[in-house]
Parts: C-alpha cells; structure tokens; sequence
C-alpha cells in the first residue's frame, strides 16, 4: 500500500493525475479500504482543477472519511478542498468545510494538517495547475529561503537535502531547482530582484510618475511615449528572472517525471531529485557537530534527522498585507498622475482678443462681415474672434495692407501640430498663394504651440510678402504683412509680436 501511495504521489506531482487516479482505484478495489489510498485518490481529482473533478474529489472524501472518521490527512485534505470551494457556487460545500475543519482540531489540534487547513481560503494549493499560482508558490519559497540562508550557496544546499529527502514532492523539486539557478555566479541581481519585487515594481511607478509630472511641466515637447518607452525598459529585469524560473519549473517537472517512472529510487539523500551544491562549514548549516536548526523547522514540523529531512513548508499566502499596501499605494499613485495628465490633456490657456481700431499708425478695418478666414476651417467654432487689415489712413481703396490680422481664442485643446503644418488649412484661411518661394516650420514664441510661415510674391503687385499661421490649444491666428527685404527670423519675429499685440493672456 505504501508503494501504491508513493506512485499516485510522484504521478500527481509529476502532473499525470489520471495515471494517479487509475493507481490509486486499482488497488483500491484490490484491496480495499486504506486511508492513505483515498487521500491520493482525492488529491489525483483535485490536481485537475475542475468543478467535476472537485465534486468527484469530495465523494471521494466522504467514502474515506466513512472508513476512517477520524483519519488525519483525509480530514486536512477535505477541510482544504471545502475552504477553497466558491462560497456562492457551493454554499452547502463550504457549510461542510467548517464541521469537518472543527472535527480536525478536535483529533489533532496542532498537527500541519489543520495548519495548511485553517490557511486554505487565503494561500495557494500546492496541486493547483493555475500558473498563476505556481508562480507565485515559487517565488515564496525561494525568497523565504534565500532570506532564511546565510548565503545563495547554503540555500541551494539545503533545499537540494530536502528534495532528495522527499522525491517525489514537486513544491521542494521546485525550490530546489530555483535556489540553485539563483545561486549560480553573476544572479545577485536576479536575487535581488526576487527578494525585492514589490520595492521595484513601486519605485518604478514612483519614476514613471516623476517622468510624466515632467512631461506635464518642464518637458512639454518630449512625446509621451518617451514616457512609456522608459516604462517598459523598467520592466525588463523581470523578463530574465521569468525566464529563469520557467526554466526551473521545467527541470523540476523533468526530475518529477522520473521519479514517477522509478518511485522506488529517490528514498534518501542519495537520490537524484537535485543537485547538492558542495558548501563547507561555514555556508552550510546543516553541516558540521550539532547542527543549528533549519529554516524549514519554523514551519512547525521536523526538518528530520541532522537536519537532512523535509520539512514542512509553510503555505504560501494569495495576497499579503505587504502587497496590499503597495499596491493601494502605486494605484493613489497612478490616479494622481493619470488625473493629472488628463487634466492637462484638456486645458488650454486662455487668452483675452484685443482687437485694435489703429495699429503701429495704421488704421484698421473689421473684415468679418466681408472675409471671415476661419468661418472656412471645417468644424471651428472660436468663442472670440477679430479679423482686420490695416492700411495707410490716406491710402486708395486698392492700394495693398500692411497687415491682415485673423485671431480666436477658445478651447481648442484638441488642436495638434498636424493641424497646423497641414496645408490644407494655410489654404482655407489665406486660399491659393501664387509664386510661394518658400515655407517653413518657426517656433511659436513664449506661449508655446505651433507656427508656419510662407514667404511668397503677391501676384497683382509684385509685393514680397509674408503669412505666418500660429496655434495652441487656447488660440488660433494668422498675420499677413509686406516682408520685403526680412529673412526668416524676422518674419518670425514680426509674427510673434502680432500674436502678443492681439492676444493677450486672461486675467484669470
């Protein structure tokens, strides 16, 4: 019988619960009752993680628990099952759970058993195939016992004394395949990232909010997917640590797979369950005259003679209050931040229109009810808006401006750079430029934005002139003037200084 048991054991870990199924209900029905055999046979439907399978697991325990009512392992494992049943699904099974969990604490009130019990609602099932929760199972162990050890060195030797202690156990397989990558020469940082996980993954919130406040402020000009950029270059330490431990998990899914193939090999130390990493006295504390302690004593069972058993790891809780807190702080973080990119995304400054009646000693005329320019933009609306041309006060009624100034202010906090350098709107707003000489991208001056100008020979008179076309996401305007004999910084300049004489920030 307890050949039978160790087989479905090492088939369940090695993840072949069908083959431990079919073991455990032969020999069952060979010879009959056996507690141990009933406890395999439910863990086997267990370890497939299915409603059906759990149902079948639960039948399972109650014929067990039928023969042997006061069976420790079959009381543990149905208590396990019905804590983590769906309350809301399953009411009757968790109803259940609570009178078979009061009945264990009455036959063994401080035995693992009830331990891993009590603890089964909120930590991970050693058997469960979410990979999810292997992953994290993993981790924990690791960590813990990188943390417990002296050095990596010690940690990799004794979690290798504990899986070849007990073979066919796939969580010590595990950790002992994990703590001797993470010990190998050149993975401190991989360590400290292991050990560490949740100060980085919050100290890299913490920069990609620095990162976007200064987008949002200083560096208005840098793209935010700079900022995203650097928030996946943060992300990929993880990368590597992912891949060394789906390697472990693999090589411990081998080394299960074998022992499940020859259950009778791997009974000791000797066995080869894991590699022992050679550690002297000084990194091994299981070595030496009267050995201290181990880390797995502190789980509450044995870690076995000189040091050299299995212990019994403590279960791995589903979220910690260490995680809690740092994750309600990253996710305050992040609403502050996104909320403040979003309020940003939809500002714009304001601007109050002044629209003069007399310019630099030219006298103004209102041309909207002639020419309104942006009436021709598609789908532009401005609150505010003056459009004129100045010309000498004596002037005849043909003679060519001196300027022509178009501005709105609003909210246009949908406006992009796009918007601007697309030609399509320099030509609805001033039409068709004959003899354009050139174009070209300026810079918007002190209230930020986009600008464009044109430099081109006005074609009834031969006059050089020049339009420049300006916008931010609380204004829009252009100004036409005569350049003759202005290079592009003072085209530029002219531009700039209409745009300050016109639109003048709000005093609120």
């Amino acid at each position: 019988m307890n050949d039978i048991r160790t087989r479905a054991d090492a088939l369940i870990a090695a993840g072949r619960p069908a083959e431990a199924r079919t073991a455990a209900r032969e020999a069952l029905d060979e010879s009959g009752p056996d507690a141990g055999l009933f406890l395999a046979l439910a863990r086997a439907h267990m370890a497939e993680d299915d409603d059906d399978h759990d149902d079948a697991a639960e039948r399972v325990f109650r014929e067990g628990l039928d023969a042997f009512p006061d069976d420790v392992g079959l009381l543990g494992g149905y208590a396990g099952l019905c804590a983590r049943t769906d309350g809301f699904e399953r009411p009757g099974r968790r109803a259940r759970g609570e009178e078979v969990l009061a009945r264990l604490r009455e036959v063994a009130p401080n035995s693992p058993e009830l331990l891993r019990a009590e603890s089964a609602g909120s930590s991970v099932a050693a058997d469960e195939k979410d990979g999810a929760s292997v992953r994290r199972m993993q981790s924990f162990d690791a960590a813990r016992a990188l943390a417990d050890a002296p050095s990596p060195e010690a940690a990799a030797a004794q979690a290798a004394r504990w899986a070849a202690a007990a073979p066919h156990d796939r969580r010590l397989a595990v950790l002992a395949e994990t703590t001797a990558a993470l010990a190998a020469p050149g993975r401190a940082r991989l360590r400290f990232l292991l050990l560490r996980r949740l100060e980085y993954r919050f100290t890299a919130v913490l920069l990609l909010a620095l990162l976007v406040i200064l987008r949002l402020t200083v560096l208005p000009g840098i793209p935010f997917g700079v900022t995203a950029g650097a928030g996946l270059l943060l992300q990929l330490p993880f990368l590597n640590l992912r891949k060394l431990l789906r390697a472990a998990r693999d090589r411990a899914a081998l080394r299960m797979t074998e022992a499940a193939a020859s259950p009778e090999t791997g009974s000791g130390p000797e066995s080869k369950v894991g590699p022992v990493p050679e550690a002297g006295p000084e990194s091994d504390p299981g070595a030496g005259p009267g050995p201290e302690p181990e880390a797995g004593d502190e789980a509450g069972s044995p870690a076995g003679v000189g040091g050299f058993g299995a212990p019994e790891l403590p279960p791995v809780p589903r979220v910690t209050r260490r995680e809690y807190a740092f994750a309600g702080a990253g996710a305050v973080l992040l609403l502050l931040v996104g909320g403040a990119a979003y309020a940003s995304s939809v500002a714009y400054p304001r601007y109050d229109v002044v629209a003069h009646d007399e310019y630099r000693g030219l006298t103004g005329y209102d041309l909207r009810e002639e020419y309104d320019p942006f009436r021709s933009v598609p789908g532009f609306t401005p609150e505010r808006s003056a459009a004129r041309v100045y010309v000498e006060e004596d002037a005849a009624r043909d003679a060519p401006a001196e300027y022509l100034v178009a501005v709105a202010a609003g909210d246009f906090h949908e406006t992009r750079e796009s918007h601007v350098r697309d030609a399509g709107t320099m030509a609805a707003l001033v039409g068709p430029l004959s003899a354009a000489n050139e174009v070209w991208e300026a810079g918007a001056g002190p209230y930020g934005g986009w600008m464009q100008c044109v430099r081109y020979t006005e074609a009834s008179s031969g006059t050089p002139r020049s339009v420049c076309l300006w916008a931010d996401k609380g204004s829009f305007g252009l100004a036409a003037f005569t350049a003759e004999g202005m290079d592009r910084a003072e085209v530029e300049a002219t531009a700039r200084s209409v745009g300050a004489d016109f639109l003048r920030p709000a005093a609120d």
